[in-house]
């Protein structure tokens, strides 16, 4: 999942009424293909397999698991159906907030988020069919290869990167043309993966500019992940491809698959065995019992997934004590809570019209352009597009395992006029008044320098045991200063980035107005940088680790190998919340290799065949 849109391709919201009203005039069919997913009304009292979930992991579950024709398989999914607005990627950041977002919040902490509303940072997530792959900025990123290989070696066998890149390219249909003859990509799959269509020019002066450093320009999902890169998305035709649209769309009328909606699900039911026998759900204002024969599958994310487990008494047992849970397991479930996190306002003016300054492409020219050819300002990533990797002097350059993601977008908080960015990201009306309002509607770009592998590593804790108050986030961002002195590093090599030919050509320059809190220090210092970043922290999506995968050896584990919870039979958890260390890129393509890998592993465990059905040809 990826991160801030610069707001600029937003297409305001007075165009979402223009966009549907021409959508009754278009046939949608050569947009999409795909009929939307049925909603189940009246559901069997048992099925063999419950997932909790419909995200970028659980879409991918429900798709697999219901090719075994005799297995009846329940997707139980607490949000909505995505809708034609969410398809379009430049709007993300308007479906930030909406019915569609959980709409979590950290607590506020003093090491992070000082200048944000409250002094906390937005967690958005997705409650909706596709999960936060309808809400993310589509960026298709794998990690690094060494990221799996210390899974393995921390006792997790078959995740090493030779294993798991077989269930990347199992997902994959890559439609880049440059990328065909790739050892390391396929076609044919379900999730489509292709370049935006439509690019800014400054996506390719930043490349140059990489290039200009030393750096290569390079498939970061390929042998070789240091380097500068237009950004590879989930798009299909123009258009956002969630999980949802990549898997569950092909797959709508399997008699043996049901999805039900607006199901939020309150607990785990265990027989005396401490066997998983069902899920409770609460639906339409009706609290209901659904059970499973043979598993219960957790795929409700990193936040979701560990507060269903202690919901149901798998956690921390002084703290369930406190909330008055009974204890089914004690289990460190919601520790090793991992994020990627990264700087908001390092914002750059340009003296041409080459930025995405929204009121530019606020027209009917763009939404014509892609209603009816997929193509223009509207497909593009959210405002992203490009992506490097880059190493500080805290990383082994020769190790090609890099510490900093750059993240590239052509806009700043400032080019939607104050619209959305700004609330999105929790951005207060002081900060956004001094740094932002002078220079808004300018020709602008930012780098959001992100850290890969933070030392920094924060918790969850239940609110109460009423399972619809929403958990309390303590991320502790930075509460490791090493995670801030990396982040300065790599807010300085975009500023030398900036100083060279390719940028200079445009007169790129630091912007001049100073962050709020930060003043009183040098001006471009280390010490103003940390301070800026400790008041302008952006999450990146990609919360991680609060169901640690382990060996039975490891104490902060929660689920073995096999993603089989501890202590207890026929529950696993599938999703980012297993990762024992958050990879080192964005975590929407990896949490569907999750998907696919759990899926092969379920079918082992239940004596299946392991050869899935190819998608229908129309995909």
């Amino acid at each position: 999942m990826a991160i801030l849109s610069s707001g600029v391709l937003t297409a305001g919201l007075w165009m979402v009424p223009v966009f549907m009203g021409l959508m009754g005039y278009m046939k949608y069919d050569s947009i999409d293909p795909e009929s939307h997913p049925r909603d189940k009304r009246h559901l069997d009292h048992n099925y063999d397999f419950i997932i909790v979930g419909a995200g970028s992991a659980g879409s991918v579950l429900a798709n697999r698991l219901s090719e075994i024709p005799n297995w009846k398989v329940l997707l139980l999914e607490a949000g909505s159906d995505e809708n034609t607005v969410s398809d379009i990627p430049a709007v993300a950041a308007y479906l930030q907030g909406s019915s569609l977002d959980w709409q979590f919040k950290t607590e506020p902490q003093p090491t992070a988020c000082l200048g944000l509303v409250g002094g906390r940072c937005n967690w958005p997530r997705g409650k909706v069919l596709g999960g936060s792959s309808v809400l993310n900025y589509m960026l298709y990123v794998r990690g690094n290869r060494r990221d799996y290989d210390l899974w393995e070696e921390m006792g997790n066998p078959g995740w090493g990167y030779d294993n798991v890149l077989h269930y990347f390219k199992k997902s994959e249909d890559n439609r880049n043309p440059y990328l065909a003859q790739s050892p390391y990509h396929s076609s044919g799959g379900y999730l489509t993966v292709q370049e935006a269509p439509w690019r800014t020019p400054l996506a390719t002066t930043f490349v140059e500019a990489g290039m200009e450093m030393g750096y290569e320009n390079r498939d970061g999902n390929g042998e070789h992940q240091t380097g500068f890169m237009i950004a590879q998305g989930t798009i299909r035709r123009g258009s956002r491809c969630s999980a949802a649209k990549a898997f569950l769309r092909p797959v709508r009328l399997r008699p043996n698959l049901h999805i039900a909606m607006h199901s939020h699900a309150m607990k785990v039911l265990f027989d005396e065995n401490k066997r998983a026998i069902g899920v409770r759900f609460k639906r339409d204002g009706k609290v209901q019992n659904v059970y499973a024969r043979r598993e219960v599958i957790l795929s409700s994310g990193a936040i979701n997934s560990p507060h269903l487990l202690m919901l149901s008494g798998i956690g921390q047992a002084d703290h369930l004590r406190e909330m008055g849970i009974p204890l089914v397991k004690d289990a460190p479930v919601g520790m090793n809570l991992q994020d990627h996190f990264g700087f908001g306002g390092l914002v750059f003016l340009v003296d041409k019209p080459v930025s995405m300054v929204q009121s530019r492409y606020e027209n009917m020219g763009s939404v014509m352009q892609y209603v009816m050819y997929g193509k223009g300002p509207l497909t593009i990533l959210g405002g992203v597009e490009a992506l490097a990797w880059v190493n500080t002097k805290y990383a082994n350059a020769t190790d090609d395992f890099p510490d900093i993601e750059f993240h590239f977008v052509a806009g700043s908080a400032s080019s939607d006029g104050g619209k959305q960015i700004k609330k999105a990201h929790g951005i207060s009306d002081k900060m956004y008044n001094e740094m932002f309002r002078p220079i808004v509607n300018r020709d602008t770009w930012s780098v959001i320098p992100m850290i890969l592998r933070p030392y920094s590593k924060g918790y969850l804790r239940l609110r109460s045991r009423n399972p619809f108050d929403k958990v309390l986030i303590y991320p502790n961002y930075m509460i490791d200063d090493r995670d801030a002195k990396i982040l300065v590093e790599g807010v300085k090599i975009a500023i030398a980035m900036s100083k060279t030919q390719a940028f200079q050509r445009l007169n790129s320059r630091v912007n001049p107005y100073l962050m709020p809190g930060c003043r009183h220090l040098v001006h471009w210092s280390d010490e103003y940088w940390e301070c800026a970043i400790r008041h302008y922290t952006v999450t990146i999506y990609h919360h991680s680790g609060t169901a640690k995968m382990g060996p039975s050896s490891d104490p902060e584990a929660v689920v073995d190998p096999r993603l089989r919870v501890y202590g207890v039979t026929n529950l696993r958890v599938v999703d980012a919340s297993i990762m024992p260390n958050v990879v080192s890129g964005n975590t929407n393509a990896p949490t569907i290799m999750i998907g696919e890998k759990a899926s092969d592993m379920i079918k082992q465990d239940w004596g299946e065949s392991t050869v899935s059905i190819p998608p229908p040809k129309d995909v």
